[in-house]
């Protein structure tokens, strides 16, 4: 006979304690494995810009989600381009794609960039509306800047149809803007953007300026086609004042203007660095040796300080001015004929002097 076992019998309270430690154990290393797996999938760094530390992605109107991804992966901005797509889905970003510009940082975890995509939480755009010299060039400009074309902006500059219904024609178009920094959404459409400026315009015509305007017998149009000329003649802000006072006496004095910008805007060539006799003899209703009162419209987009030289012009006697002979870029003025001929007889004697052309 084999002897009596000595080992005593598990209590079952016992068993059960340990198997349910186990079971715990098991449960804990399933969550850290999840945990693991949630934090690689949504919160850790996926994003690179290189050496930078931020860059701007820009998701055009109507591109879905596929073309985001693309753009992304394309651009080597992804780490790990399969943990993005599975974050996508789960917040179904894969269906609520939106356009615009978007500052992207270094190092941003998916579900960081999935929100932000997700949220239309676009970074806007500094867009400067100044120094041009045709349509062409403004459109090309602002197209530039925002997600509008310049094929699209420039139809519309060119449309008489609608920019009848900003009080405008083709030949006046630059009457809509207001030259200034705006700020604005990426994905701005031409429509959007003349709407934009036209409130602008508004704006900035107040009942000050409107009254200083028709006091003077102006209208829009004519203060900036005006103030256009007075951009191109000097870029001395402390003669604005003084030439639009000249111009403003010829008008009042129903006189030609005679203002050499305007001949060069009429012969499209802004290589024209001296007007000269030949160049007074082109048939063009900009050419103000041939036309009394102002041109069609501006031959140029003015800047704020060429407007307010006109509503605030020099009211003195002057009649004619020349440059300066110390080539400075002042001129002198003159209230007479004989005077002014004296003036640019001097001048004209630096030039040859300097064997300028």
């Amino acid at each position: 006979m084999k002897p009596a076992s000595t080992k005593k019998p598990v209590p079952p309270a016992r068993s059960t304690k340990r198997l349910l430690q186990a079971l715990f154990l098991l449960i804990i290393v399933g969550i850290c494995i999840q945990g693991v797996h949630y934090y690689r999938i949504f919160f850790k760094p996926n994003m690179t810009t290189g050496n930078q530390p931020y860059t701007y992605i820009y998701i055009r109107t109507g591109m879905d989600y596929s073309a985001v991804r693309n753009l992304l992966n394309d651009g080597h901005y992804m780490r790990d381009l399969k943990s993005f797509e599975q974050v996508a889905k789960k917040k179904k970003y894969d269906v609520k794609v939106k356009p615009g510009r978007y500052r992207i940082t270094d190092g941003m975890n998916n579900n960081e960039l999935v929100n932000l995509l997700r949220s239309g939480k676009q970074e806007p755009v500094k867009l400067i509306v100044q120094n041009v010299r045709t349509p062409q060039e403004l459109a090309g400009k602002v197209a530039g800047q925002i997600e509008a074309d310049s094929v699209s902006i420039l139809n519309l500059m060119r449309d008489p149809v609608y920019l009848r219904t900003f009080g405008a024609e083709p030949a006046t178009v630059f009457t809509l803007f207001i030259p200034n920094t705006y700020e604005f959404l990426w994905n701005t459409s031409a429509e959007k953007f003349f709407q934009r400026m036209y409130r602008e315009r508004q704006k900035f015509w107040n009942d000050e300026r409107l009254t200083k305007m028709s006091r003077e017998g102006l209208d829009i149009a004519g203060v900036i086609t005006l103030a256009s000329i007075i951009e191109k003649e000097t870029s001395k802000e402390s003669e604005k004042p003084v030439i639009a006072g000249v111009y403003m006496n010829r008008l009042q004095k129903s006189w030609q203007l005679q203002a050499d910008p305007t001949l060069i805007f009429a012969w499209n060539d802004y290589t024209i660095k001296r007007v000269l006799d030949k160049h007074k003899e082109i048939n063009s209703p900009y050419n103000t040796y041939k036309h009394t009162g102002l041109p069609p419209g501006p031959i140029c987009l003015p800047s704020v300080s060429s407007i307010e030289a006109v509503l605030n012009y020099e009211k003195h006697a002057y009649m004619y001015f020349c440059a300066k002979e110390d080539l400075s870029g002042y001129h002198n003025f003159s209230k007479t004929l004989a005077e002014h001929n004296r003036n640019a007889e001097r001048y004209q004697a630096a030039l040859k002097r300097l064997n300028i052309r």
